[in-house]
């Protein structure tokens, strides 16, 4: 009958660590009122606990720090071990690995390789890709690596040892970690047309995590074609402050708004003034701070933006008051453009009153020829007869060659008074 040999053990063992900061204690606050039976009995151990804070037992946080309940430590003996915690996108994952001479003996030309597979490729994350002669026994061979996730899913930490026996004989083993890197942020994101060439952004950034983080910066990296503007603070005092206030803590499963405004380059938008088609936007930078200072970085891929489409022509806003007076004359700018890249236009205006809004004017007039690419101002007076809210509507520009009428009505909205409210005011 035919025997198998018996495995031959290796003379190293292979040991990994999860390198982790600690956390604070958490304690649960046991209370009740005076007039219960305990009294003040659970107050006063409370008070009296050393992990708690002073003056604010109750809270769920204490003054003392608790190292990881599991580091990680796993010989290579086991397969397809988890490493000890999870981590997040972002953040960098420290790992220390150490291969330890338990023999006798003294073995020759270590080789030690860590390689972090992940779903799409395999880096080698080793310090130094150099053998080490010789290793006495009880002697370790000692590593620290460093890596930045920036992949969401399953990673793999493959740790591979070779080495020679006094023997001659060359020996290899290997050892596989599992470990999960999780998205703590959510982000989402709108885009908002203004009347003129401007977007608006808006980032919803919902912490996902079970702990809070500090938010130490948000910003939006815009691309070559858009100059940015942050609106997510305040001037106060002389002082400028963040319209969230001095804290920029997130707390778990809160969902923070940021804005921003882009306005396009000139030498990036076309001669009308007007970028059309799917243009990059640009790409958020986030970096926050959790538990005890562990640094964290995430960067969206870059964001599209599809431009609205206005037809042949466009009628944008230049001027226009915000209030007015009741049966007063005010005055509107507005300018025309003619977003065709080929056709001459021969625009013809009409002015149609409505309920309240009346056009003061010849309606009917030839505004000329009108090049592609190119546009032209009106400067129209109109006047209302109700207050209130009154929406600006009537415009018809008509061309004269292809016969096609374009209609702008809602075209803005004004705050119609009265004289007397406007003296008061």
């Amino acid at each position: 009958m035919e025997v198998n040999p018996p495995k031959q053990e290796h003379l190293l063992a292979l040991k990994v660590m999860r390198l982790t900061k600690p956390t604070l204690f958490t304690n649960i606050p046991v209370t009740c009122e005076e007039k219960d039976l305990p009294g003040d009995l659970f107050n006063q151990l409370m008070r009296d606990d050393p992990s708690t804070v002073n003056g604010a037992e109750i809270l769920m946080l204490g003054e003392m720090l608790t190292l990881p309940q599991n580091f990680g430590i796993i010989s290579f003996i086991q397969l397809h071990s988890p490493l000890s915690t999870n981590i997040f996108l972002g953040e960098t994952f420290s790992s220390y690995i150490s291969v330890h001479n338990d023999s006798n003996q003294v073995v020759k030309d270590i080789l030690v390789k860590a390689d972090l597979q992940t779903s799409s490729q395999r880096l080698n994350l080793s310090a130094s890709n150099a053998a080490v002669a010789e290793l006495k026994p009880d002697c370790c061979i000692d590593d620290v690596i460093h890596h930045e996730v920036k992949e969401i899913g399953t990673h793999i930490l493959v740790c591979a040892v070779s080495y020679t026996t006094q023997g001659g004989e060359k020996m290899y083993f290997r050892k596989f970690f599992k470990f999960q890197v999780l998205k703590p942020l959510d982000v989402k994101t709108k885009f908002y047309n203004a009347e003129t060439d401007e977007v608006f952004l808006e980032a919803q950034i919902q912490n996902i995590t079970t702990s809070p983080m500090f938010m130490e910066k948000v910003s939006l990296e815009p691309s070559i074609m858009y100059n940015v503007a942050e609106l997510n603070s305040v001037n106060q005092a002389g002082e400028c402050v963040t319209t969230f206030g001095s804290r920029t803590y997130l707390q778990p499963m809160d969902t923070r708004q940021y804005l921003y405004c882009l306005k396009p380059k000139k030498e990036f938008a076309e001669k009308a003034g007007i970028i059309k088609g799917v243009t990059v936007i640009g790409k958020l930078d986030i970096v926050w701070k959790t538990n005890l200072g562990e640094r964290g970085r995430l960067q969206t891929s870059q964001l599209q933006r599809m431009a609205p489409g206005y037809g042949d022509v466009r009628l944008s806003l230049e001027a226009i008051p915000d209030t007015v007076i009741l049966e007063e004359p005010f005055h509107i700018t507005c300018k025309i453009t003619n977003c065709s890249s080929e056709r001459t236009m021969d625009l013809v205006l009409e002015m149609c009153n409505t309920n309240s809004i009346h056009w003061c004017g010849i309606s009917g007039r030839q505004l000329g020829k009108l090049h592609p690419s190119s546009s032209l101002c009106l400067a129209l007076t109109l006047l209302s007869s109700v207050q209130g809210l009154q929406s600006v509507s009537g415009l018809r520009l008509t061309d004269t060659f292809l016969k096609r009428t374009y209609e702008y009505d809602d075209i803005a909205q004004v705050c119609v008074v009265s004289s007397a409210t406007k003296v008061e005011s």
